[in-house]
């Protein structure tokens, strides 16, 4: 047996497997995997924040650390277990393949998308409360979630494309693997690009834009300044995950083998 799993073993793994399994799940297993997967996003985010605050001699340094530990949270996703909006978006190649309907996948992004937005605030709301988010690190926070809502539609839209391209390869590799440690540095290498490059991501974003609303002491973050910025976001992240990743792989290991 190889020691790890092909391209075109992968593609059927989530055509065939793993997406039509996801469009199957409970009502219940959805919202709970789901409330859970946003919390452990937030988990990788509040760490992040914290590193990117405390490392202060390199700027350099600071944001490969930051994109670095906010790795920490698809692992958990991935490993321990849990149901992502945004790793999700893989899902539609089971739909492409015919093999599970475009309306279950709706709603089950649905589904998850809501719950994942319950556990990042679960986590806002317990940072918030646990008086960590203070001094030089509630500062970060505000400045990350300042930045994030005075972004424009075209640029948030192109970031999340790119974010979520590299999340759903993360995922992709993770699936590559046969065990835990190759699972570890399948994840970690993509997630650490995109967080490094400045790439936007829409459920790491329900933690980072809420904690600075409610730490923020002048009012100019806000929610509607929150859904200016997670309505493009949203939306690139479904074109990076759907669109460059599950569409692109369909068509080189599916479409393209049935045309040869």
């Amino acid at each position: 047996m190889a020691n790890f799993n092909a391209p075109a073993n992968i593609a059927e793994a989530v055509m065939s497997k793993v997406g039509v399994s996801k469009c199957k799940l409970g009502f219940w297993k959805v919202i709970i995997l789901g409330i859970l997967a946003g919390a452990f996003i937030a988990f990788g985010a509040e760490l992040a924040t914290r590193m990117g605050a405390l490392i202060t001699f390199d700027k350099g340094i600071s944001i490969l650390v930051f994109g670095s530990v906010f790795s920490v949270g698809l692992m958990l996703v991935v490993i321990a277990g849990a149901e992502l909006f945004t790793g999700n978006n893989l899902m539609f190649m089971s739909v492409l393949n015919g093999e599970a309907k475009i309306g279950s996948m709706l709603w089950k992004w649905l589904l998850v998308y809501l719950a994942n937005f319950v556990g990042s605030m679960i986590l806002v709301w317990f940072m918030y409360s646990s008086g960590l988010v203070s001094g030089a690190v509630a500062d970060k926070a505000i400045g990350i979630a300042a930045a994030k809502v005075n972004l424009d539609f075209g640029p948030a839209f192109f970031r999340a494309i790119m974010c979520n391209w590299l999340v759903c390869l993360a995922v992709w590799l993770a699936l590559a693997s046969h065990d835990v440690v190759g699972k570890i540095f399948g994840i970690f290498f993509p997630i650490m690009a995109f967080v490094a490059s400045g790439f936007e991501h829409s459920i790491a974003n329900m933690y980072f834009i809420p904690i600075g609303i409610f730490l923020d002491q002048t009012g100019s973050i806000t929610w509607a300044g929150f859904f200016k910025n997670i309505i493009p976001v949203t939306l690139g992240n479904i074109v990076g995950g759907a669109g460059f990743v599950a569409t692109l792989y369909w068509i080189v290991f599916k479409k393209c083998k049935v045309s040869e």
